[in-house]
């Protein structure tokens, strides 16, 4: 039996997401004020994700709602540092009120990239979520990069990351949203990269996004190629 991918799912991000996507999660991604995301909306998601075994995890990013946390935003240290904190605060909050952990954190969309390729920005993200969260969170990120590097460093546990619904380049960079091709919508196609990424030994966990068009059939796929190499 092989060592189980994690699917995790970033949530709480639109109206009238399909409680299908939290069926399918083994780690509920919740976003908790920064690009999307009220109290409301919060306890929806921890309500779903409790309701079907899904772990929960803090979603934060950028302070964009109006970009959805897609566009980068020039911050200080301290300031991005601050806002990991209080969003994931935020989240804390919520989740005490249903008794709920956080047992996973990971930043959303323009941060996810800038906090991985600037050592100080990642330092920022992990010392805000730890600082918030506990030092035994297990941060989502890329394999390599200063991510991995940050949390090593504060010894915060590291899940490493690949997508089944978004097209990669050679490198392993992700094709940009605007891009041709950047999404990939066919269940089957996310499915097969998802056999091929799982079987690769280079992560613990895939991702799919719950604004992917047809993601719920999309994770149905997934969770069905994940349980099945791990032998459930």
């Amino acid at each position: 039996m092989s060592a189980r991918i994690l699917l995790n799912v970033d949530l709480g991000e639109l109206p009238g997401e399909p409680e299908a996507l939290y069926e399918c999660a083994h780690v509920a991604n919740v976003a908790c004020g920064g690009h999307a995301g009220d109290d409301d909306s919060m306890r929806r998601a921890i309500d779903l994700g409790a309701l079907h075994g899904a772990a929960l995890g803090a979603h934060p990013s950028y302070p964009d709602r109006e970009g959805f946390g897609r566009r980068r935003v020039v911050m200080t240290s301290r300031a991005l540092e601050e806002t990991v904190r209080e969003q994931c605060l935020r989240l804390v909050r919520v989740a005490q009120e249903r008794a709920r952990p956080i047992a996973y954190a990971k930043p959303h969309g323009a941060l996810y990239h800038d906090a991985n390729a600037s050592p100080a920005a990642a330092d920022a993200v992990v010392l805000g979520l730890a600082d918030a969260l506990g030092p035994r969170v297990t941060l989502i990120g890329p394999p390599t990069g200063a991510l991995a590097e940050a949390a090593t460093r504060r010894g915060v546990p590291y899940a490493r990351e690949g997508f089944a619904d978004r097209a990669a380049r050679p490198d392993g960079t992700l094709v940009p949203r605007g891009e041709p091709g950047a999404l990939v919508t066919d269940p089957a196609a996310a499915a097969a990269q998802a056999e091929r990424l799982a079987s690769s030994g280079a992560f613990e966990t895939l991702c799919v996004h719950g604004d992917t068009p047809g993601a719920a059939a999309i994770a149905r796929a997934v969770r069905r190629v994940l349980d099945s190499l791990a032998g459930a």
